[in-house]
């Protein structure tokens, strides 16, 4: 299934030689040969890419850099965003224009409510690394090729909107091509109010009635009840649709990182059952971690490198899990958003490092009821938002963009400042935008960040 965007290709190219001239008219965003269910399918091959990146696991602090200090050090400002546009946005916007939605592929009303879905989760972790992005008058093609940028707020409420109409939409029957959940209309709206929840919580510190209501709508309607339920981009143990890690260390040969000091600090001293997943152990035969950002000292020997587990080819990539959203909910009780106080805080903390830990350990919890015993992960009333936020990022390892969010949010764990740099709290607009989208470029940045397109404005939510 995941070679189909070649296939496309292919047939595209193929196709397209035969008659230059009856095909010089034709949409490039509409591809002949794709059907809706299959351009659905495309836009869920880029989602390995809103986790595989190094500059993410840098900005959540989850590895070090072995050789050659640089994205580490935060020197990087601008981050293109072109290609969630032009690429899965792109897809899943013809699919909700089209006018010949095909019923023989499963419900229209559920093709329609998978692309909502996806749309909102893209369009969800673009605007919480950037900020005021397009949106509005976005993927328009040559109707709009300025797009204006869109604050933060509005496109929370878009976000809202789309995943409540994908939960009302959906209905029974499976739709074809759908290479994450077989298309199961039970899973995809189990989806929908997750990603509902996770997105209400972001807003905790900037608007806590509207997080709170919409965390209870999303939490009401029905999230996820197990891992069978997360979403998870299965990898293939081929060249063609491999884990990123696996082209980098093995294909590459670059052992380049090692599991930072802080990540270490949080894993080791309770005995986390997740620890020898994460990384192996040095040529010591210990788990020692690199500290971050440094430049000096440094190597392959000495320090634990990226586990075995995460580099094999085929090895999955976690992005929506059942074990985040029982965070969610243990910080809702804390927060007095969902009934319980303490006692419902305190079972779904501890429900959700069991699911993290069987997520990540193939449902073995071998060592889990001695690390729960360990006074520092052990829930405490006193501490209890400190406890929920650093066990859920340490859950979220390789996770990078979503554990630096939900780390601006709550300022847990206590990450450092390599070379005295501190920790980005966004990233910079395209370089291109400033001369091919000048104006709105510009209004942006100065409405948002004072004139500054640099790595330290805050994003809308981030107070």
């Amino acid at each position: 299934m995941k070679n189909i965007s070649l296939l496309f290709i292919i047939a595209f190219i193929l196709g397209g030689c035969n008659k230059f001239d009856d095909d010089i008219n034709l949409d490039p965003n509409l591809p002949s040969t794709a059907s809706n269910t299959q351009l659905i399918a495309n836009a869920e091959l880029s989602l390995p890419g809103l986790s595989s990146s190094p500059q993410a696991i840098y900005n959540a602090q989850f590895l070090s850099e072995t050789q050659y200090p640089n994205l580490s050090l935060y020197n990087q400002v601008s981050h293109s965003f072109y290609s969630f546009y032009t690429g899965p946005l792109m897809n899943l916007e013809t699919v909700l224009t089209s006018q010949n939605l095909n019923g023989a592929e499963g419900p229209v009303q559920n093709q329609l409510a998978v692309a909502k879905i996806l749309k909102a989760y893209y369009i969800w972790h673009i605007t919480d690394r950037w900020g005021d992005v397009p949106y509005s008058e976005a993927l328009k093609g040559k109707d709009k090729f300025t797009p204006k940028y869109d604050v933060q707020k509005a496109i929370y409420d878009s976000i809202f909107l789309l995943l409540d109409q994908a939960h009302a939409m959906i209905v029974a029957g499976n739709i074809s091509n759908d290479i994450i959940y077989a298309g199961d209309p039970t899973k995809w709206k189990k989806l929908a109010n997750t990603i509902h929840l996770l997105a209400a919580l972001r807003l905790s510190q900037v608007d806590a009635v509207k997080a709170k209501d919409e965390f209870v709508k999303a939490n009401n309607q029905g999230i996820m009840t197990s891992n069978a339920d997360n979403l998870v981009f299965k990898h293939l143990a081929e060249a063609q649709n491999q884990n990123y890690w696996y082209g980098q260390v093995v294909g590459l040969n670059r052992k380049w990182w090692a599991l930072s000091e802080t990540l270490v600090s949080k894993m080791k001293p309770v005995g986390d059952p997740r620890l020898p997943v994460y990384g192996d152990k040095n040529t010591a035969g210990d788990y020692v971690g690199l500290e971050f950002g440094k430049t000096d000292n440094i190597g392959t020997v000495d320090f634990s490198l990226l586990g075995a587990a995460m580099i094999k080819q085929d090895a999955p990539v976690y992005l929506v899990t059942y074990a985040q959203a029982l965070f969610a909910r243990a910080e809702a009780a804390k927060l007095g958003w969902i009934a319980g106080g303490d006692a419902t805080a305190k079972q779904n903390y501890d429900l959700a490092i069991e699911q993290s830990v069987r997520q990540w350990n193939n449902n073995s919890i071998t060592g889990l009821a001695a690390m729960m015993a360990n006074p520092a992960v052990a829930y405490d009333p006193a501490k209890a938002i400190e406890q929920i936020a650093t066990q859920r990022w340490v859950h979220l390892f390789m996770h990078g963009y979503e554990a630096w969010a939900e780390w601006r949010r709550t300022g847990y764990p206590v990450l450092t400042s390599p070379q005295g740099k501190q920790v980005p709290t966004r990233q910079g607009y395209p370089v291109e935008e400033q001369f091919n989208n000048t104006a709105n470029w510009k209004e942006a940045v100065d409405r948002q960040f004072g004139g500054k397109d640099d790595l330290y404005g805050k994003v809308w939510w981030d107070k």
